[in-house]
């Protein structure tokens, strides 16, 4: 598939809030997701901001990245708060030349072999969420189109939020929405954790068998998850037998 073709299909996937399977948890997933295929990254992460202002994150390519972005969020400093408290894209090029203004970030992205970082503001009509953290391996800033590219993705997730739902969004609903997509990725980490006592296994083949089955079903995963940690659906129903 062309890179054309590839933009088309990433601005598609991310705006289809009438698909059966739609839902906050795989809209993030998907966001993080493009932009390690369509740009020259290594890592993606993505935060968003709950009723009283603090970061919490939706999804991330890799656990280090997540790190990367919990971090942030707990000692309330670096370039992805900054992104998200000014609207405005921030690009590290080396973060070992940070080290004085973020001693705990430069040391766990280079514990994690990452040297560079952008991060892009999550918007709904100049109005932040959130914010899109975006790692290299190599150091360097990331080409304009590419934080260009990033942005346009970032807004089209934070549009596509809005509009999940059944009825119609209104100006006032924003902090509903992403208040809902939030509580919804919280009950994903209680189900993995269910799944992965149930059965043997650990939390991230947890989060696959989860995923794995509202895919098959053609289901809501955060529906899915919401029946398992109400009880209104059972373990068995996703891991029909346990582990000998």
């Amino acid at each position: 598939m062309n890179r054309e073709r590839q933009l088309a299909r990433a601005f598609v996937d991310l705006a289809d809030t009438y698909a059966s399977e739609f839902d906050p948890l795989h809209l993030f997933s998907r966001l993080v997701r493009t932009c390690v295929e369509l740009l020259d990254v290594d890592a993606a992460a993505v935060m968003v901001a709950d009723a009283r202002g603090s970061l919490k994150t939706m999804a991330a390519t890799s656990d280090e990245a997540a790190f990367v972005e919990l971090l942030q969020a707990q000692t309330g400093s670096g370039p992805c708060m900054e992104c998200y408290r000014t609207g405005e894209p921030r690009s590290v090029p080396d973060i070992t030349a940070e080290g004085e203004r973020w001693p705990e970030l430069a040391t766990a992205m280079t514990d994690a072999g990452y040297r560079s970082l952008q991060t892009v503001p999550v918007r709904l009509h100049e109005r932040p969420l959130g914010g899109l953290t975006l790692l290299g391996y190599r150091v360097g800033a990331l080409a304009d189109d590419d934080v260009h590219l990033a942005q346009a993705l970032a807004d089209s997730a934070a549009l596509a939020l809005m509009h999940w739902s059944i009825e119609p969004a209104r100006s006032d609903d924003v902090i509903t929405r992403v208040q809902s997509a939030i509580s919804a990725k919280a009950l994903l980490e209680i189900a993995k954790g269910m799944i992965a006592e149930y059965a043997d296994v650990s939390i991230p083949e947890a989060g696959q068998l989860l995923t794995g089955y509202a895919s098959r079903h053609r289901v809501s995963l955060a529906e899915t998850v919401h029946a398992l940690v109400s009880h209104s659906m059972k373990p068995t129903v996703i891991v029909p037998a346990r582990k000998a």
